[in-house]
């Protein structure tokens, strides 16, 4: 059905069309919500009934993401969310490369701001069967960006079955230098103070555009922290081959093009923490088949964003029966026994 209603989609300007996708995706859809029991993950303490979940940046405001399930999905992240509203860069700033099935986006985070994401959270509460990430930053004009960050923990913390800490986006300026070390290791100190003892885990998302000194540091401080996860990767200011005449536009680059640097910056977190610290592979993953690769080089779970545009939104339920499939295929009982078997 996708493929007969994407035509008239893509006949929209792109941010148009993800708006008009999020209105859609509040209608009674029919679910696919089953997923295979061996696809059940226990990851830092939480259960997920199964390993596919939805990025963030799709639903910025928690809109959609407790409907989700129908689709397949086991967990999904809302956000990234700021703790004031902001409008993000002008437009355009989202842009289609159809020829390459890959996103370039410059949002900015956009985003109505972490109190009207917290209203909306209240009167929902959280999803059954489904496991709720949310996904903090910070203002571009904040004085303090780290504070912004802790704040964002404390707000979020109690309506979220995980936080994720979004500090590899290339769309506000400067924000990427807070995977230094020096920084990072700041960073990281006041969000696990502003968690607590008893606050839920605590993600961090990385950028694939880093060098191997940085991936040993970052594995380092994540795990001299206690962080829950690391999601690997999100999107790329690199520039592969492309054919779209929408290439030259700056931002993040996201879908197929992704996919190669993305598994290996997962393979370089593998090699560092070995199994000590669950990783999400995220990035290019359009297929069962290139999800089994993410898991087997190491991810406990993984995410899908920019491949919906191309597929439509019960990719997800074709990529849980496909994994199945691979597993039993391949002699492991659960998704959990396959997790780093070409890499450690």
């Amino acid at each position: 059905m996708y493929g007969l209603i994407r035509p008239f989609i893509f006949a929209l300007d792109a941010e148009t069309a993800h708006k008009t996708a999020l209105s859609a995706l509040k209608l009674p859809w029919p679910s696919r919500s089953a997923i295979d029991p061996m696809l059940r993950q226990h990851v830092t303490g939480l259960d997920f009934a199964g390993p596919v979940g939805l990025a963030a940046g799709f639903d910025k405001d928690g809109l959609v993401a407790h409907g989700m399930r129908r689709f397949g999905f086991a967990f999904g992240e809302i956000g990234t969310l700021t703790p004031r509203p902001q409008s993000g860069n002008p437009r355009p700033r989202l842009f289609r490369l159809a020829a390459d099935k890959a996103v370039i986006n410059r949002m900015g985070f956009n985003n109505g701001g972490q109190a009207a994401a917290l209203a909306r959270l209240a009167t929902r509460g959280k999803p059954k069967g489904f496991t709720l990430g949310i996904n903090i930053g910070a203002n571009k004009d904040a004085a303090d960006r780290i504070d912004d960050y802790a704040r964002g923990v404390t707000a979020m913390a109690p309506h979220a079955d995980y936080l994720a800490v979004n500090i590899s986006s290339p769309n506000t300026p400067g924000l990427r230098a807070l995977q230094d070390r020096g920084a990072l290791d700041e960073l990281l100190g006041r969000v696990m103070a502003a968690r607590g003892p008893s606050g839920p885990p605590v993600f961090l998302k990385v950028a694939p555009d880093l060098e191997p000194a940085d991936v040993d540091d970052i594995s380092e401080l994540a795990l001299a922290h206690g962080l829950g996860a690391l999601i690997v990767s999100n999107t790329t200011i690199s520039r592969p081959p492309l054919r779209s005449p929408q290439a030259s536009e700056t931002g993040g680059l996201s879908g197929a093009p992704l996919h190669d640097l993305a598994l290996a910056r997962l393979k370089d977190f593998r090699r560092a923490l070995g199994a000590t610290l669950p990783l999400i592979g995220v990035g290019g993953i359009a297929d069962a088949d290139q999800a089994y690769a993410r898991i087997r080089a190491g991810a406990s779970l993984v995410q899908l964003y920019s491949a919906l545009v191309y597929e439509g939104p019960y990719l997800a339920a074709r990529i849980n029966a496909g994994l199945a499939a691979l597993l039993r295929r391949d002699g492991f009982r659960s998704v959990s026994d396959a997790v780093g078997v070409d890499v450690d």
